[in-house]
């Protein structure tokens, strides 16, 4: 991994990264940089995303900025066994569509020696924690939390506000839906 002195890089293991935060905190911008780099050093890429997650085609997955990498869509987190092959890396993006299975997915992928890389929401829009995310952080040996800027007073954000008044858990969308908030700023849902 890059950025990190030699002796804590894992040599013959694989591990689990996982990259978390708010809605426009760079989290899928953070996953491709590192599937690209894996790519240029001629690594096996594998990348995931969830079939339901279909704001940007079916096949990519797509950062806030337009950067984007070619993806599998899986309707269930067990398809990413059977499909990872011979990957040496696997990349899994919106894995807080992903049920509680996930977890075991990275922990056998791992356990297989390979590099997992997970990116998701820590949180949902009432601001408590969004599973799978809280246990594959348990599980994972890097974690990085990535914070947006506050709409509404620039102060670094690590919530996600929802503007519309839906009450399912999980509504796919962007800024139309979502925008993000610091702690001060937040305005959960009195439900």
């Amino acid at each position: 991994m890059e950025g990190l002195p030699q002796n804590l890089v894992p040599r013959g293991t694989g591990w689990i990264e996982v990259i978390c935060g708010c809605m426009f905190s760079g989290k899928t911008e953070e996953l491709i940089r590192r599937l690209r780099r894996a790519q240029i050093a001629k690594q096996e890429v594998a990348i995931f995303k969830p079939k339901i997650d279909t704001r940007f085609g079916p096949e990519h997955i797509v950062s806030h900025n337009e950067q984007s990498i070619v993806s599998h869509p899986v309707e269930d987190a067990s398809e990413i066994l059977a499909q990872a092959g011979d990957a040496q890396v696997i990349g899994i993006d919106e894995a807080q569509f992903f049920k509680a299975n996930l977890l075991d997915v990275c922990e056998g992928l791992a356990n297989e020696g390979k590099r997992v890389i997970v990116a998701g929401l820590d949180q949902d829009y009432r601001g408590r924690p969004f599973e799978p995310i809280p246990q594959l952080l348990a599980v994972a040996e890097y974690i990085t939390k990535t914070l947006a800027i506050c709409v509404v007073c620039g102060n670094p954000a690590d919530r996600t506000q929802r503007k519309t008044r839906q009450h399912d858990r999980v509504v796919i969308g962007a800024k139309d839906i979502y925008e993000a908030r610091c702690r001060r700023c937040f305005d959960p849902p009195s439900e």
